[in-house]
């Protein structure tokens, strides 16, 4: 069986990790794995929307330490941080699926995406401590500004482990659902997304993301541009006439 899996249905691919008995652990081979394929999404326009998750019950256990990566850690560790880099820069939604343990770079991982919805059993932790290691898969980025700085140095220091229910009531994940619920809870969330105005939702992730660095001053003259480019595609001719008629807007391209 290949260690990932995708499956593209209607613009929403979904990326499933697939070495259960691993908890999903990765691999070098496996972070090559989704390197390709998360650039050929990228590439292609008909992929609208990333679904990221988990097979087995499982989203990611972090990293399979069973494996050996030799000794060239630094090299492997620049190739995890391209997955992650991938995901953050993303031009189109990225939505991960937290489904049983989520830990490590595994919780990392997740963070990664634009959106996380867990299952209420779900458990995502920054456990790296527990294993005399630091952070990685972006973490030491993403944490302060999902919670926080004290909060992220409480999880990191203390290897904190949450449950899914905790973490969306610390703005950890964006969404807990029922576990029986959660496949389509995500299957909603991504529908709406591959549906929606695809370069407008690019644009706006591109400055959120740039958020925190950008000045007041910065952002205002980004918006502009970016405005500027919406008010002339396609997407916002259909959006105003979707207005006009009363009428849900139809986002994407008549051919797909």
């Amino acid at each position: 069986m290949p260690d990932l899996l995708v499956d593209r249905s209607d613009g929403v691919v979904t990326v499933t990790l697939n070495r259960p008995a691993r908890k999903n652990g990765v691999t070098w081979p496996l972070i090559e794995e989704l390197n390709r394929e998360l650039e050929e999404i990228a590439r292609r326009p008909e992929d609208r929307v990333v679904v990221l998750t988990g097979a087995g019950g499982s989203f990611c256990s972090g990293m399979d330490l069973a494996e050996s990566v030799g000794r060239e850690e630094f090299i492997f560790m620049r190739r995890v941080g391209r997955v992650v880099t991938l995901l953050h820069e993303m031009p189109k939604p990225t939505l991960a699926k937290v489904a049983g343990a989520a830990v490590g770079f595994g919780c990392n991982l997740a963070l990664a995406c634009d959106l996380v919805v867990a299952g209420e059993s779900a458990v995502l932790g920054e456990i790296f401590a527990d294993r005399g290691l630091t952070l990685d898969g972006g973490g030491s980025w993403s944490l302060p500004r999902l919670v926080g700085l004290a909060k992220a140095k409480e999880l990191v220091f203390f290897a904190r482990r949450l449950s899914g229910t905790e973490a969306a009531r610390i703005g950890l994940v964006n969404r807990v659902l029922p576990d029986e619920e959660l496949d389509e809870g995500v299957r909603e969330w991504a529908r709406r997304l591959a549906d929606g105005p695809t370069v407008a939702l690019s644009m706006m992730k591109k400055s959120l993301n740039a958020s925190f660095e950008a000045s007041f001053a910065q952002a205002v003259e980004a918006e502009a541009t970016a405005q500027a480019l919406s008010f002339r595609a396609p997407e916002a001719r259909e959006g105003m006439r979707a207005f006009m008629e009363r009428r849900p807007p139809r986002f994407r391209p008549a051919e797909s």
